[in-house]
């Protein structure tokens, strides 16, 4: 300890004035050595650490044994009660997504629809793998444009074999919202590292299988082929439709709020013209249909007609269905006057505050009863691996229970998003969270072959063909991205992703425009001007990828085989190779903002600025004030006697 220098001797030199034997010298502060040190050892810990690292959950409360009898009570009925509050609140939140999926719906349905519309657009497989991302993203879920696709093929627009790529980028679009939910985590750096590559992990599987299955179905035809030979080869009886697990819970309070009438999207995607007039707000939800039917004499056949003739003449059979209603429904915007648009923008940011709020209060919630040995014991259960040599049998278990708990919530996006946040809190590691997400991405496809089953006859065979096609297409992804730890490429890229965005957060908001948005537009309105166009464009840009990805492979491995001006790009100009200066671009001009929009605010501060300067410049920091010798006698003289020119610290 530094010697304590006394409070009435003459012994240290004024700052104040050049004379040594002032009357009010300025004690220095003292400072602890072992603090110091300390100090400096926690500063070298943190530059160390990998931001990677699950975090120590660690309990600054009393332990289990130093409680008394109320102690121990209140503690039990704390853990109730946050546990409570913690299945309403994830209650809320899966609720938030089906409305989430709802407003979507209301907002693109229709567009969607028009979309599917051209099924001569749909015949080139790149195009139709955008228009699977497109819609789905605009409905915000897979198992609706599934649907849709089902109802094209059983009405003759579209042939399941042009059908695979739409399924293909469907299964692209679900990954889309668990992406969202990880942007709620960005008030914490490191949260958000680890939660946007657990949710980014599902979106490189999905592109990564796609590169390479899209050209092998498009130049073999391998899933078409083995779901029809399965098709063929098995008498497959229609059954009941799948169960509702998770719905019979959450629909009393979803059907409380919105009922969509989904059959209009489909019309609208089979070239129905009434259906543009419809509105997708269901007003009655009980109807009775009445059909008539009767034959006439045609020129031509209309596609999915039943035609037949006799002589000379070509007969089909028309019908007309008038159909009565019984009763009116009961949510809220049953008797509304506002168009869809307007409903749909509405539930949009109910559906998404409600969604931000319940995220924030269950990551705070866990992280509060997630401490001492309760988080020891849930972390070993979900990372820790089956002894040697039954280790690389973990991950095929996590595949099982991803795929069993999406079967039971009936909806992969909501079994993602719900893993999200646990990863950001450091609760599941993002190597056992890529499992999880492969095997919810199994799950949602057993749920659509049981909902195929239940497919009426005439559209049975087409329905459940489909949803093979999606369940193969995943099976495959997974023997070519997981079962030999060198080919997990998602888990690194993800990585490399979470820390990219963790650096700039910024970066994150525009990774889910250009890739769910601006990359799948860009194809599609090429694709309307014909393969000749999209290809003239594509192949330079492919092949311009795939020489950045070789030329940076090589910069940090192989540099001494690249010419000397390509071993770095600083010969680029600095915005084509670095971050930094679009970042200084985003930073001020957020600044900018907060300066011209808060200027109430800002006035608010600048009238506590003189008073903010004064502490600021006399005061010390909190963190060296720790530092400082708390039995030092001189200092509660230098408070009392009013400010002083600060010493020199050290």
């Amino acid at each position: 300890m530094a010697p304590r220098p006394d409070a009435d001797s003459d012994s240290s030199p004024s700052i104040d004035s050049g004379d040594p034997r002032s009357k009010d010298p300025v004690v220095l502060p003292a400072y602890s050595t072992m603090d110091l040190v300390q100090q400096d050892r926690d500063e070298e810990d943190e530059d160390e650490k990998d931001p990677w690292d699950l975090p120590e959950l660690k309990d600054s409360g009393p332990g289990w044994s130093d409680l008394d009898t109320k102690g121990k009570v209140m503690r039990v009925l704390s853990a109730i009660l946050k546990f409570c509050i913690l299945l309403g609140l994830l209650y809320m939140f899966v609720c938030s997504l089906d409305v989430l999926s709802s407003a979507f719906q209301l907002v693109g349905g229709k567009a969607a629809g028009d979309i599917f519309q051209d099924s001569a657009i749909l015949s080139n497989p790149v195009a139709g793998l955008v228009i699977g991302v497109l819609v789905t993203v605009l409905v915000q879920s897979s198992s609706t444009s599934s649907s849709i696709v089902v109802s094209m093929v059983s009405s003759g627009l579209l042939d399941v074999q042009s059908a695979v790529p739409v399924i293909m980028g469907a299964n692209i679009g679900t990954s889309v919202t668990n992406t969202i939910v990880a942007m709620m985590q960005a008030g914490d750096r490191n949260e958000f590292r680890r939660a946007f590559a657990g949710a980014t992990v599902h979106d490189f599987f999905n592109w990564l299988s796609v590169l390479v299955l899209l050209p092998l179905e498009v130049a073999t035809g391998v899933l078409y082929k083995l779901t029809k030979l399965m098709i063929d080869s098995f008498n497959i009886q229609g059954g009941d439709n799948a169960p509702d697990l998770l719905n019979v819970i959450t629909d009393p309070l979803t059907s409380s709020i919105i009922e969509l009438d989904k059959s209009v999207i489909s019309l609208i995607a089979t070239g129905d013209t009434a259906a543009r007039n419809m509105s997708l707000i269901k007003s009655w939800c009980k109807t009775s249909k009445n059909t008539t039917r009767w034959n006439e004499t045609v020129l031509a056949c209309p596609v999915g007609g039943i035609c037949w003739q006799e002589g000379n003449m070509t007969w089909t059979q028309n019908n007309f269905t008038e159909v009565t209603n019984l009763e009116r429904c009961s949510h809220i915007f049953a008797n509304t006057s506002l168009p869809d648009l307007a409903v749909g923008l509405i539930l949009l940011a109910m559906s998404l505050f409600v969604l931000c709020s319940c995220l924030i209060l269950i990551v705070k919630l866990l992280n509060s009863m997630l401490k001492g040995q309760v988080a020891v014991v849930i972390k070993k259960v979900l990372n820790t691996d089956f002894p040697f040599p039954f280790g690389w049998v973990t991950g095929y278990i996590a595949m099982l229970v991803g795929a069993g708990m999406t079967f039971i919530v009936q909806s992969s996006s909501v079994f993602t998003s719900a893993i999200t946040p646990l990863v950001g809190i450091g609760v599941i590691s993002l190597e056992r969270a890529y499992p999880l997400t492969l095997g919810s991405n199994i799950g949602t496809t057993t749920t659509a072959i049981l909902a195929a089953m239940a497919a009426p006859g005439e559209t049975l065979a087409n329905s459940l063909q489909i949803a093979l096609c999606h369940f193969f297409f995943n099976i495959m992804g997974i023997m070519l991205w997981y079962p030999i730890p060198f080919t997990r490429i998602p888990i690194r890229l993800a990585r490399a992703l979470g820390n990219h965005t963790a650096k700039y957060r910024w970066f994150a908001a525009l990774y889910l425009f250009l890739c769910f948005l601006v990359f799948p537009l860009s194809v599609f309105g090429l694709s309307l001007a014909g393969w000749q166009v999209l290809a003239g464009v594509g192949v330079p840009f492919v092949v311009l990828v795939l020489f950045i990805i070789i030329v940076n492979l090589m910069q940090s491995r192989c540099p001494r085989f690249l010419p000397g001006f390509l071993r770095t790009w600083d010969f680029l100009p600095r915005p084509l190779h670095s971050m930094k200066p679009w970042d200084r671009v985003v930073t001020s001009a957020f600044g900018f903002c907060r300066r011209r929009c808060c200027c109430c605010c800002k006035r608010c501060k600048c009238c506590r600025g003189d008073d903010q300067e004064v502490g600021g410049d006399d005061g010390m920091s909190g963190k060296m004030k720790a530092l400082e010798g708390r039995d030092n006698p001189a200092l509660s003289r230098d408070e009392e006697e009013g400010p002083r020119q600060k010493g020199t610290e050290l």
